[in-house]
């Protein structure tokens, strides 16, 4: 039982690690790093439900009956391209900060700020 989800355990590993390290890190760059891992986590959660055992390409052919859904596989594409442009963008503000602060440690933004 335990073995056939396996790969929904991993998901769930991913999505607390990813979490975990989003809420526990003071930098800026690991907080990127913790939302591209539940975002990952989620893109193999989407795949993982659309597989289907025994489903070949929905092609139309004599002698096939069991067709796999592509849907999850397209949304994932599109969600991958958006989660790349919004790593890009959480980076380039990340280096915009560091200009602005000289530091990327979320505790000493947070006094530098509070000082001025």
């Amino acid at each position: 039982m335990i073995v056939g989800l396996f790969n929904y355990w991993i998901v769930i590993l991913m999505m607390m690690l990813g979490f975990y390290v989003v809420i526990a890190a003071n930098n800026l760059i690991k907080k990127v790093i913790g939302l591209n891992i539940f975002q990952t986590s989620v893109f193999i959660l989407y795949i993982s439900i659309g597989k289907i055992s025994g489903g070949t390409a929905p092609i139309l052919t004599e002698g096939v009956e069991i067709y796999a859904n592509p849907l999850p596989q397209v949304l994932i594409l599109t969600a991958i391209v958006v989660g790349v442009a919004t790593t890009a963008l959480g980076l380039a503000l990340i280096v915009r900060i560091k200009e602005a602060y000289d530091t990327i440690e979320e505790d000493e933004i947070y006094l530098q700020d509070r000082t001025l």
